[in-house]
């Protein structure tokens, strides 16, 4: 019996069609289709674990990363534990740390998403994307010297001195240091306490960390671009490390803070409110990468900008028809490493049509979800 012979003949989907949707990157459309066919209410097992394929895409594509650990449950172990390395823990001390241990996969994915929402022309969810990207690049930027995305959990024995303490002779603002404070503590309390400040705080800890790279120790006023607080008497945990080392971090802060007080960046706060204006175009947005980019490879006063530097890790890093051309190249110079857009909505996609033609062979404990 096939697919489409399970269901009522109200409710037969039309299966080539939604397996075209998977296949160009419209899987929440594919999802709503399986849906109204209540797809989950079959008694064909491909069909109800397409179905559920489908359900986890619409989620990862919203970049639902809090709660990828949640909705990964319903998928094989191959892709759940690739949806879990890009998503957020539930539990502040839980093993697999996703983001918090490395910020890497998550970019990946939305490198990937932000290519799928400019081919399906959706400019509201592509600057959307951007600042989301944007959040965390102060982070990434420091990956390389924390060795990891900012982790509460690692983070107090990395961090000392003035960091989250009563603001006497620090640069942070009141703000800044609230997140400095919360970030000590997060992982280390309760459930209720580690979610809030995954909910108001985290997504800050880049700000915060930023002040602390750019300080008077490493490099001099006027000699790189004007991108907020520096700090003129850091802690001694800033100044580990070599001044070749801190002022390469220095320029991946600086870039990091160019990106995210970009045009580009800017075109998300005039998101419509309910008035119908405000909605950037293509065009909009096409104009607004170019002047960021711009702006990304300016050469600095002292000739240090890393953008402009072949030697610079991530520099070669040149990704043919992605959707902001030179994007994965700015991320991969802050993060001093090669990162390009991941697969893993496509291989999602490539899932469910696989169960849709009936070939499929997820583990029953997705259909066992229903």
């Amino acid at each position: 019996m096939s697919v489409s012979q399970t269901l009522q003949p109200s409710h037969v989907p039309d299966l080539n069609q939604i397996a075209a949707l998977c296949e160009t990157g419209w899987y929440d459309t594919a999802d709503s289709m399986l849906r109204m066919a209540r797809a989950s209410e079959s008694d064909d097992p491909h069909l109800v674990r397409a179905a559920a394929v489908t359900a986890v895409a619409r989620r990862v594509l919203a970049l639902d990363a809090e709660d990828f650990e949640e909705i990964g449950e319903r998928l094989p172990a191959h892709l759940r534990s690739r949806l879990t390395d890009a998503g957020f823990p539930h539990h502040p001390r839980a093993s697999q740390r996703g983001a918090l241990g490395d910020l890497v996969p998550l970019y990946e994915l939305m490198l990937e998403v932000l290519d799928i929402r400019m081919h399906r022309e959706e400019p509201q969810q592509v600057v959307v994307t951007c600042h989301i990207l944007g959040e965390y690049l102060g982070q990434l930027a420091w990956q390389s010297v924390l060795g990891d995305g900012g982790d509460p959990l690692t983070l107090p024995n990395k961090v000392g001195q003035k960091w989250g303490g009563d603001g006497h002779d620090c640069a942070h603002t009141s703000a800044m240091n609230a997140t400095a404070r919360r970030s000590l503590h997060a992982a280390l309390g309760d459930q209720e306490g580690y979610t809030s400040y995954l909910d108001k705080f985290h997504s800050r800890l880049g700000e915060a960390l930023g002040v602390c790279a750019m300080n008077h120790a490493t490099s001099d006023a006027g000699q790189r671009p004007d991108v907020g607080i520096t700090c003129p008497h850091p802690c001694q945990w800033v100044l580990a490390g070599t001044l070749e080392e801190r002022r390469a971090l220095d320029a991946r802060v600086r870039l990091a803070r160019i990106f995210q007080e970009s045009g580009l960046v800017a075109l998300r706060h005039h998101a419509p409110v309910g008035h119908f204006f405000g909605v950037p175009s293509g065009s909009e947005i096409g104009q607004a990468w170019v002047a960021t980019w711009n702006k990304l490879n300016e050469q600095w006063a002292d000739g240090s900008n890393p953008m402009l530097d072949p030697s610079a890790p991530g520099y070669d890093v040149d990704v043919a028809d992605e959707a902001l051309p030179g994007l994965s190249r700015v991320v991969s110079v802050i993060a001093a490493r090669p990162i390009r857009a991941g697969h893993l909505l496509r291989d999602l996609g490539a899932t469910a049509v696989a169960e849709l033609n009936g070939t499929g062979s997820l583990a029953p404990t997705v259909a066992a979800s229903r």
